[in-house]
C-alpha cells in the first residue's frame, strides 16, 4: 500500500496478485511469478518509474521469455510437419512437461509469467485483425442467426449443465467460454473479465479445448462424408461447431473445395461475438462480485478486448496494409503460443488430475451441443 507521504509506491502482497500469488492455490507451484502476478495499477506502477526500473524490469522478464521463444519455434516446427496439431497444442504440451520432468529456475519465472498474462492479451488483440465485418455480414442472415445461436445457447447451456453436474461456477464459465466462442483465447478473455483465482482452472479449460477440438477435425469431414454434405455444408458444420480457429481450418482443409473459406468465416463471426459475450460476463460479475477489498468493481470489458474490437474496425474499414496482416498474423500465432506454453509450464500434474472428472464431462456435453446446433443449422441452411 501506498502512503500519502511517499512518491514511491511500496506494494502489499495484493498489490502483486492477490489470490494468485497464494502458495495454496492447487495445482500450481508456489513460486513468487505464477503467471498472473502484475496485477498493480497502471497509475501506481508509472509513480517512480525511472530507467533504471525500466530495464530491471527487463532484465528479470528476459530469461522466461526467451525460452518461451525456444518453445515456440519448436511447436510452429512441429505444427508445420504435422498440420493437426496446432502449435498452441503443441506449446502447452511443451511447456507441461518441463515444469514437470525438469528443474524449473527460479530465474525464468518472471517471464513465464509475463508471456502467460501479457503476450496472451495481446495475441487475442491481433486476433481482431483476421475479421472483416464485410464477409461476415456477406454470409447471409440465415447463417448469422446460427452463429449467434451456437454461441449464445452453447454458452449459456455450458453453464446450466456445469451447474448441473456440480463444476465450480469459474471453471463452467471458463469451458463456456473456450467451447461456445474461440478456444483458448476466448478462455483467457473471460479469465480477464472474471480474474478466477485458480489457474489450473485456466489451464483445464484449455487443454480440454485443445482436446475436443482436436477430434472434431477428423470427426467432421468423416460424418459428412456419410451423409452426403456438400462441401459449403461440412464447411458451415466445422465453422460453426469446432472451437480453435485451427481445427477449424485443418477440418475445412479435409473437406476440401470450398468448404475451407467457408468454415473460416463461419469460424471468424464466432470470434466476433468474443466482444459482447465479454461485456455479458463482465456485468454479470459485477453483480456476482460486489466490489473488492478498495471500493471498486470489476470492468465490464476489460481493455484488451476494447483493443480487440478497434483491431476489428481497423481491418473492416481497410486501413491496414497487406504486410502488417501477414505479419501480425504470424505475430498472433506465435504470442498465443508462448502464452500456452507458459501457462502449461505453471501446471503440477499430480495436483490437476485432483480436478476430477466433471470438467472432462462437462467438456464433452458442450462438445455436443455446439457440434448439434452447427449440424441442424447446416441440414437448415442447406
Amino acid at each position: 500500500m501506498m502512503t500519502s507521504t511517499s512518491p514511491v509506491p511500496v506494494t502489499t502482497p495484493e498489490d502483486t496478485g492477490g489470490p494468485r500469488s497464494s502458495a495454496h492455490v492447487a495445482g500450481r507451484d508456489p513460486s513468487p511469478a505464477s503467471p498472473y502476478i502484475g496485477r498493480m495499477p497502471a497509475r501506481r506502477m508509472l509513480v517512480g518509474l525511472t530507467p533504471a526500473r525500466f530495464w530491471h524490469g527487463t532484465l528479470r522478464v528476459a530469461p522466461g521469455l526467451a525460452l518461451c521463444a525456444v518453445a515456440v519455434g519448436i511447436a510452429l516446427v512441429v505444427a508445420s510437419v504435422v498440420p493437426v496439431l496446432s502449435a498452441t497444442l503443441v506449446a502447452i504440451i511443451l511447456g507441461v512437461l518441463v515444469r514437470n520432468t525438469l528443474p524449473v529456475p527460479s530465474v525464468l519465472e518472471a517471464g513465464l509469467a509475463f508471456a502467460a498474462k501479457k503476450l496472451l492479451r495481446l495475441g487475442i488483440v491481433l486476433l481482431g485483425l483476421q475479421l472483416v465485418l464485410g464477409d461476415i455480414l456477406g454470409l447471409g442472415w440465415g447463417v448469422i442467426l446460427l452463429v449467434v445461436a451456437v454461441v449464445g445457447i452453447g454458452f449459456g447451456g455450458t453453464l446450466l449443465i456445469g451447474s448441473w453436474l456440480g463444476v465450480p461456477y469459474t471453471q463452467r464459465i471458463l469451458i463456456a467460454g473456450g467451447f461456445s466462442i474461440c478456444g483458448a483465447a476466448a478462455v483467457a478473455a473471460v479469465d480477464g473479465v472474471i480474474q478466477t483465482d485458480k489457474d489450473e482452472e485456466v489451464v483445464t479449460a484449455v487443454a480440454l479445448v485443445v482436446v475436443f477440438g482436436t477430434l472434431m477435425i477428423p470427426f467432421i469431414p468423416f460424418v459428412s462424408s456419410l451423409l452426403g454434405f456438400s462441401t459449403a455444408q461440412a464447411g458451415l458444420w466445422a465453422g460453426a461447431s469446432t472451437h480453435e480457429v485451427a481445427q477449424v481450418v485443418a477440418a475445412g482443409g479435409i473437406i476440401g473445395g470450398g468448404a475451407l473459406a467457408v468454415a473460416v468465416v463461419v469460424k471468424l463471426a464466432r470470434v466476433l461475438l468474443l466482444a459482447p459475450v465479454m461485456a455479458v460476463v463482465g456485468v454479470a460479475h459485477r453483480r456476482r462480485a460486489g466490489t473488492d477489498a478498495t471500493g471498486k468493481r470489476p470492468p465490464i470489458v476489460p481493455l484488451f478486448v476494447l483493443a480487440f474490437v478497434v483491431m476489428v474496425v481497423l481491418r473492416s474499414v481497410g486501413v491496414v496494409p497487406e504486410p502488417v496482416l501477414d505479419v501480425a498474423k504470424t505475430a498472433q500465432g506465435a504470442l498465443l503460443a508462448a502464452a500456452m506454453f507458459a501457462l502449461g509450464a505453471g501446471v503440477n500434474i499430480r495436483k490437476l488430475v485432483k480436478v476430477g472428472g466433471r470438467p472432462l464431462l462437462l467438456a464433452l456435453l458442450a462438445t455436443l451441443l455446439v457440434a448439434t446446433i452447427g449440424f441442424v443449422g447446416a441440414l437448415l441452411l442447406r
